[in-house]
């Protein structure tokens, strides 16, 4: 989101040099600076001990292939939580532990997402309502049905590295 108004007083914003930052959109009424902002997000590459990976079918994201369990992070939530949660509401499963992996730009939507590894315990799905199917599928075969490049593929690429590397 880029700021053209203070949203606490309503004003034009005015271009003022913040330091190291540049010129920065500022609002001499309220006398402070609007960075830019963007949506803070988990991704998680949710995996179990048999290394298989669960991937979602969301056509609203996409009719031809699979993602990644996902979800913006809510005001005062820490993104582990938020994967646990994730995780919990669109699969039904629950975390028994997690990894950092990386963060991912997606400027096409104003987004950060922190890619994470979800260890679950194989089991059954419960899906929501957003979640058109989720299926286990081998680390063999999971790279081909995720959409070449996107962050979800970038982030299954890794978590299989990892693990052959800790075979």
């Amino acid at each position: 989101m880029r700021f053209t108004y203070c949203p606490h007083c309503g004003n034009k914003l005015m271009k003022k040099e913040i330091g190291d930052e540049g010129m920065i959109p500022y609002c001499s009424t309220c006398e402070i600076p609007l960075w830019d902002l963007f949506t803070t997000c988990i991704i998680a590459a949710v995996v179990n001990k048999e290394n298989e990976i669960a991937l979602l079918r969301q056509n609203y994201v996409s009719t031809t292939n699979y993602v990644c369990v996902a979800g913006v992070m809510k005001p005062g939530e820490a993104a582990e939580d938020t994967v646990i949660r994730e995780v919990k509401e669109e699969i039904g499963l629950d975390v028994e532990a997690l990894e950092y992996i990386q963060s991912y730009p997606y400027e096409k939507k104003e987004m950060l997402m922190l890619g994470y590894k979800a260890v679950v315990e194989k089991s059954d799905f419960t899906i929501s309502g957003e979640v058109d199917a989720v299926e286990w599928v081998s680390f063999a075969h999971a790279l081909e049905k995720l959409r070449e490049g996107s962050i979800a593929w970038q982030l299954v690429k890794t978590v299989i590295a990892e693990a052959k590397q800790e075979e």
